[in-house]
């Protein structure tokens, strides 16, 4: 009989412990200037929207805070899909209806991330719309979760957002890097390059969305909210824009869904000392195209 006390008393500590690490983790994540911290937090509000993955993370917002005297939010990840971005823009325009325009950059939509997608795991007590596409995606991941609150925080994502909680600056995560000459002679030898555009989710059902279908809904909603809506395609080096054997047929595939002109910058600059790598400007190569999209009235 003992032996059952023990047993239920090593539950129940393990359960309120569980539960104690938990809140404090999630007290740490609501502190972090984390951008996606910041988007729950109610600290986040802004005039301009930017969107995108990594490639997104070229709309360095010092500068374009800079030149247009504007705030600005950037939801933009490495790797980050469309159906997660949607998740986060939609999120983001229903708490702060300041936005006045939002830019995004097509070209990620080039892939399904799931794995990606359950690394933010411990803001679904945010968000009834992360809670939904993360049991969609990763149920596993999702029960897992709500079984164990410190199960939500056993990722790289939250590690990230503690860099945020004791300073720094979440707004500058675009490097100073810039290709060598290896790198740019050897663009030649790299084969043709498709974005992966059309995939479906890995669910067999058959009413699962098109990429584009996701980035169609993003749009629409926020053009449902008056908000100035640009699509762009950020800049590739342009011997590699050239590898890019579908680039114009997503182009042309957005502009038909979602009713709005898609501006081609991906060889608008030319300079290679202006790339980190084929398809990311750095600093210098951000400050020359927000320039351009400054003077064509984007920014």
């Amino acid at each position: 009989m003992k032996k059952i006390y023990w047993i239920l008393a090593l539950v129940a500590l393990a359960f309120i412990g569980d539960r104690l690490g938990g809140l404090i983790l999630k007290k740490a994540a609501e502190a972090s200037q984390f951008r996606y911290s910041r988007l729950y937090n109610g600290s986040a509000s802004a005039e301009i929207l930017l969107v995108g993955n990594s490639r997104g993370l070229i709309f360095y917002q010092p500068y374009i805070e800079e030149i247009t005297g504007k705030n600005t939010f950037n939801t933009s990840y490495n790797g980050m899909p469309i159906d997660l971005s949607r998740v986060f823009v939609d999120d983001y325009l229903q708490k702060y209806p300041k936005v006045e325009k939002m830019i995004l950059d097509i070209t990620m939509c080039d892939r399904i991330n799931d794995q990606l997608i359950a690394g933010f795991n411990f803001y679904t007590p945010y968000s009834k719309r992360l809670s939904k596409l993360i049991e969609e995606k990763q149920e596993t991941m999702y029960y897992g979760a709500q079984f164990s609150h410190l199960f939500r925080y056993n990722g790289e994502i939250f590690l990230r957002s503690l860099k945020y909680t004791v300073g720094g600056d979440d707004e500058d995560w675009l490097t100073d890097r810039v290709m060598n000459d290896y790198i740019t002679q050897n663009v030649v030898k790299e084969a043709p390059y498709s974005l992966n555009y059309k995939n479906r989710n890995d669910k067999a059902d058959t009413d699962s969305l098109y990429i584009l279908d996701q980035l169609a809904l993003l749009v629409a909603n926020a053009k449902s909210k008056e908000i100035e809506v640009h699509l762009v395609i950020n800049p590739y080096y342009p011997p590699f824009a050239d590898k890019i054997i579908n680039l114009d047929s997503m182009k042309m595939d957005v502009e038909k869904l979602t009713g709005l002109k898609v501006k081609d910058y991906s060889k608008a600059v030319t300079d290679p000392k202006a790339y980190s790598d084929y398809q990311h400007l750095n600093k210098y190569g951000s400050r020359l195209y927000l320039d351009l999209l400054k003077k064509d009235g984007i920014l």
